[in-house]
């Protein structure tokens, strides 16, 4: 059972908001009684649900990588205007949400997809995909610092989960550092090596699981299969 306006939108006809304007303009019917109130549970499996007398249709589950330049935003709106992910695949129809984030100044691997229930494998803690970045940092940590982010430290109040680190690259005015986390806490790469005195310059995330960005460009995306999507979970 979901609400009716989560269904809507996972058909891809609209956003939820969008949706519950339709059940206030009584486009939307169950087994063809009107819908008049949003947050009405339903049984998409044993109800027909209808919008402007259309059937819904179970929208094709698409998943695809994202190479994400930096300067765009991971969200479907912006009301400061700023360029969002998704007018980078402008010719996709289906409705595609990012699964995770990356800030304004970060880059790399972004999966978008319109499979809510795959999203919530991939961004909830206890199923334990890992996520990875490089961090570049124009100081060399100390190996205890190291050692302290990969023990885990204190985030806003609560402790982060042991993540995996290597040096990639060592100059003399820059370090960059491979991180390994199954978190997905606001920023919370920038804020682990913050703690330990550094800030990062630049954060590039390479990988969800074994899939990995690999050679994509920068601001393209390419379309995942079944194996794509099982590299996740590795």
């Amino acid at each position: 059972m979901e609400r009716i306006q989560k269904i809507i939108a996972h058909a891809g006809v609209c956003s939820r908001r969008k949706a519950e304007q339709y059940i206030a303009e009584g486009r939307v019917k169950i087994d063809g009684e009107l819908v008049t109130q949003p947050g009405l549970k339903v049984d998409p499996q044993q109800s027909l649900i209808t919008v402007d007398g259309k059937p819904l249709q179970e929208e094709k589950k698409v998943y695809i990588l994202l190479h994400k330049p930096r300067g765009y935003v991971t969200t479907l709106s912006d009301p400061q205007g700023r360029p969002i992910v998704t007018d980078l695949i402008p010719e996709i129809p289906e409705r595609l949400f990012p699964v995770g984030r990356l800030d304004l100044e970060s880059e790399g691997a972004l999966l978008l997809t319109n499979d809510g229930a795959l999203a919530n494998q991939v961004l909830h803690p206890r199923f334990e995909v890992n996520k990875t970045y490089e961090a570049t940092l124009q100081r060399l940590p100390q190996k205890t610092d190291l050692q302290r982010l990969e023990q885990g430290i204190i985030l806003d109040g609560k402790k982060t989960w042991p993540a995996r680190l290597r040096i990639l690259k060592k100059k003399r005015d820059l370090t960059v550092i491979e991180i390994m986390i199954h978190e997905g806490k606001k920023r919370q790469v920038r804020k682990m090596f913050q703690a330990v005195g550094h800030e990062v310059i630049r954060l590039k995330r390479t990988a969800y699981g074994q899939l990995r960005l690999q050679n994509l460009p920068e601001g393209t995306y390419r379309f995942l299969g079944k194996n794509d999507v099982k590299k996740l979970f590795l």
